[in-house]
């Protein structure tokens, strides 16, 4: 069994990753901002982050921020492991990140260059949206009398706990580089989504599509955060739904 280090391990992929690893019979070590004994700010490195690399074997990036920091929280990362002689990282990214010119996206896509030149074993799995984040942005959205969608737009949600499933299998696999993307089973019209939504929460709203203008819109309307070929994931977003409201 390997000595397993997990960033964001307390999130919502990375508290899976660390079930399913520690199910398995690895030793698996959480590193979270609050969460003792590896309580550890990526961004400011230092000592703490050291002691939790020290004798791992495996890195598993799954901690992130939209608010930013990112770049600077893998270089400090990718400094310790090396200092450490980890033997692998992985990372998880975003399906799209090389195509859509969304800031997030643009620092995911950053990472992944820092990891692939890290000098280290590395593997890179991107995935498309989860399930619950999509549910969160209809929820917001649904706050207003009127669901308002950019026109044009599908996504290929997929159930986070597959993900962590296939991040875990790669985490005890040698470094496998840039392996096949992982998307949902379906690729669905966001309009078509949030109905499915408002059904299930028993919410009445009229749903209205508009063009938006901008790269970034064209971009996600053309399907650059899609992966039609990788259709990995088995849970379709009615299903989620179903478990999650109580109504499957």
């Amino acid at each position: 069994m390997t000595t397993i280090l997990v960033t964001g391990g307390t999130g919502t992929l990375g508290r899976l990753v660390v079930e399913r690893l520690r199910a398995d019979g690895h030793e698996v070590r959480v590193l979270s901002r609050r969460t003792p004994p590896y309580a550890v700010d990526l961004r400011e490195g230092g000592p703490g982050l050291d002691a939790a690399v020290a004798g791992v074997d495996t890195v598993v990036h799954c901690a992130s921020s939209p608010r930013g920091g990112d770049e600077e929280a893998a270089a400090h990362l990718i400094a310790a492991a090396r200092k450490a002689g980890a033997g692998h990282l992985v990372y998880i990214s975003i399906v799209g990140v090389d195509r859509v010119p969304l800031g997030y996206y643009r620092t995911k896509h950053a990472v992944e260059r820092l990891v692939e030149e890290s000098g280290l074993g590395w593997t890179v799995l991107r995935a498309t949206q989860f399930h619950d984040l999509v549910v969160t942005v209809l929820s917001t959205l649904s706050k207003s009398p009127v669901l308002l969608l950019p026109a044009g737009v599908s996504d290929q949600p997929v159930e986070v706990s597959e993900v962590a499933d296939r991040l875990a299998e790669l985490a005890v696999s040698p470094p496998s580089g840039r392996v096949p993307d992982m998307g949902g089973p379906e690729i669905r019209t966001f309009a078509s989504l949030a109905r499915a939504y408002l059904k299930s929460t028993s919410r009445h709203r009229p749903v209205l599509n508009l063009p938006l203008p901008g790269r970034t819109y064209r971009a996600f309307r053309s399907g650059g955060h899609l992966t039609p070929a990788n259709r990995t994931g088995k849970r379709t977003f009615e299903e989620y739904l179903g478990s999650r409201f109580g109504n499957d």
